[in-house]
């Protein structure tokens, strides 16, 4: 089976982004390191490498002080090209990724981009956000608490300084072993490749709500117009549904809807507008099942909005 490659960036940056053949680069990774556990979430190895910086030459004043790293240490590091394929390899085949929150994929795979190395895969990738997962598992599953504060809260030995990525694995290892299966079904997915075909399009059904990513389109209006992201179709028997509360939108990147379903009740839809790395657009929607005072609520957030964005009809 596949091993949980639990793994932490440290990374640099400059005054300014760092622009390479149409790729731009704010943070430029330093430091890799990496947990690797097995089916049974048991240790059985680790990666530490440091990177010599070849874009950002000075470091950065607030990431010195936070990682303990100066450009000396950094000189003896070896080119990201090379720490990066070792690191592939040693992941081995179809790594499943674990990370605290979800900007270390990202940028790894930003890096990856900008120094001209393959990306890890052609859409979507799945991966495990601990931060998340914690927040789900012993919170109210929308806050997200530092790694410290974690570690703390669950009374684990803090035994290494924390910011070196090592370290930072380590912490996050320990806390991603203490989930069951029913917390690991809660997948996030890295979006720094988007879908391009529909084929690619990401549809998973989790245990409360259902989460739709997308293909690529040119403009906001040909996804406003699409059915298919657009529709109120209960996730569950499939249903297409007579919305309570048509698409209303407090900004130009979030659409909200509610509609009824006879046999399950309320269901929230939600479509977040986002940008691609590329320049075009793509939607995330979620669909939620809620109770009948949350859509009361709705109707009042509705109104409240209408009202602001519509005073004269008042």
């Amino acid at each position: 089976m596949p091993d949980y490659i639990v793994f932490d960036l440290e990374w640099n940056q400059g005054d300014a982004p760092a622009s390479r053949n149409g790729k731009t680069l704010n943070f430029e990774i330093v430091e890799i390191g990496a947990v690797k556990l097995n089916s049974k979430k048991e240790k059985v190895g680790e990666f530490s490498r440091l990177i010599k910086p070849q874009v950002h030459k000075h470091m950065h004043r607030i990431t010195g002080k936070l990682i303990h790293l100066t450009m000396e240490d950094l000189e003896n590091g070896n080119r990201f090209e090379n720490v990066a394929r070792e690191f592939l390899e040693w992941c081995g085949d179809d790594p499943k990724f674990c990370t605290w929150g979800p900007l270390d994929l990202t940028e790894f795979q930003r890096n990856l981009d900008f120094f001209g190395l393959p990306l890890l895969s052609d859409r979507p990738i799945a991966f495990y956000d601990v931060q998340k997962l914690y927040s789900i598992a012993f919170d109210d599953g929308k806050s997200r608490k530092s790694l410290e504060n974690a570690i703390d809260e669950l009374c684990l030995d803090k035994n290494i300084p924390f910011h070196r990525a090592l370290a930072d694995a380590e912490y996050t290892a320990k806390i991603f072993r203490i989930f069951g299966d029913r917390i690991l079904k809660r997948v996030s997915f890295d979006t720094y490749v988007t879908p391009k075909t529909k084929k690619q399009e990401i549809r998973i059904t989790f245990d409360n709500y259902e989460k739709y990513i997308s293909r690529e389109f040119d403009t906001k209006e040909d996804i406003l117009e699409n059915m298919e992201i657009m529709s109120t179709k209960c996730y569950l028997c499939h249903h297409n549904l007579r919305r309570k509360i048509k698409w209303f939108s407090p900004n130009s990147k979030h659409y909200y809807a509610v509609a009824y379903c006879e046999v399950h009740g309320y269901m929230k839809a939600k479509v977040r507008i986002k940008k691609a790395e590329n320049g075009r657009l793509f939607a995330v929607k979620t669909c939620k099942f809620i109770s009948p005072e949350e859509m009361e609520a709705m109707k009042i957030k509705q109104h409240k909005i209408k009202k602001r964005q519509n005073p004269d009809k008042e």
